[in-house]
């Protein structure tokens, strides 16, 4: 019996050790973002000899460490988890790697001050709120490429709403003849422009993709014809939403407050179509 006893202490030890690691290496990654959020914050002062490089690399590593604490947490022996922290952990991580890709989380300001800490929060989830909401389809190719291409729409568009709401209160500081909080490093309202429409054309395309694929290959990917339910619906409506955007951007030169009110629309229409639909599955009826 004593026997029994210690090998069943040794067995749940075992079990206990991987969770200690994950939490462990969650922590490790919001710690990070935290201290690069804190390092990029507007107003901060680090050290001038040691300031920008640590800025420039705590992002990326940050990054990284969330990258190692988010796989083991999604590629489970038992399939692909697809719960609604894993999957807000790994949108929050896109994000960062679309806003320090393109060289936002560097020059515009405010960026890093809202996706690093947002990032920070998201990527304890996992470990915090443990509802595991296997993906059943995570064997076909077809349905990997889907929710990939996806969540990268999903990060490309909300960085775009985050910039336009960042570019607004750019423009409203320079209008009453105040400096940008970034100084020197930002760059002209009509470059930032530019840079958002490419995001919103590349976000665009990628959400393209992911209806073309929802559509034509519904049967291949979740084994069963195309069937019009909410996140379908709202995807549909922002992808309409978007290209009415870039159309309406192209024909008739939208910008400023009518093109924000179309990237939010289209944003939040998004936000309904897959974290919304979670959020009311997963947490609302427990499914």
């Amino acid at each position: 019996m004593r026997y029994t006893r210690s090998r069943r202490a040794r067995l749940d030890a075992a079990r206990r050790r991987p969770l200690k690691m994950a939490i462990l290496i969650h922590a490790l990654a919001a710690a990070l973002y935290a201290v690069a959020a804190w390092v990029r914050w507007p107003g901060s002062t680090p050290r001038a000899d040691t300031g920008p490089a640590l800025a420039a690399w705590l992002a990326p590593i940050a990054l990284a460490v969330h990258a190692v604490a988010l796989v083991p947490a999604i590629a489970t022996p038992q399939g692909f988890d697809l719960s609604m922290p894993n999957a807000v952990s790994l949108v929050a991580a896109l994000c960062v790697l679309v806003t320090w890709g393109t060289g936002f989380l560097r020059t515009l300001p405010g960026s890093a001050a809202i996706v690093l800490p947002v990032a920070a929060a998201a990527s304890l989830l996992p470990v915090l709120f443990q509802n595991p909401h296997r993906f059943p389809y995570a064997g076909e190719p077809w349905a990997a490429a889907h929710i990939a291409v996806a969540l990268l729409a999903y990060a490309f568009l909300l960085v775009a709403a985050l910039t336009a709401l960042l570019m607004t209160g750019l423009e409203k500081r320079l209008h009453r003849g105040l400096p940008a909080d970034g100084g020197d490093a930002t760059p002209p309202l009509l470059t930032l422009e530019r840079y958002l429409f490419r995001l919103i054309g590349a976000g665009f395309l990628l959400l393209t993709l992911t209806v073309a694929s929802g559509l034509v290959f519904s049967e291949e990917v979740f084994g069963k014809p195309f069937t019009l339910t909410h996140k379908s619906l709202f995807t549909i409506l922002a992808w309409i939403t978007f290209g009415a955007l870039i159309a309406g951007r192209w024909r008739f030169g939208w910008r400023g407050r009518r093109a924000l009110g179309w990237i939010l629309a289209g944003t939040g229409l998004l936000v309904l179509a897959y974290l919304g639909s979670k959020f009311v599955l997963e947490v609302l009826l427990g499914r």
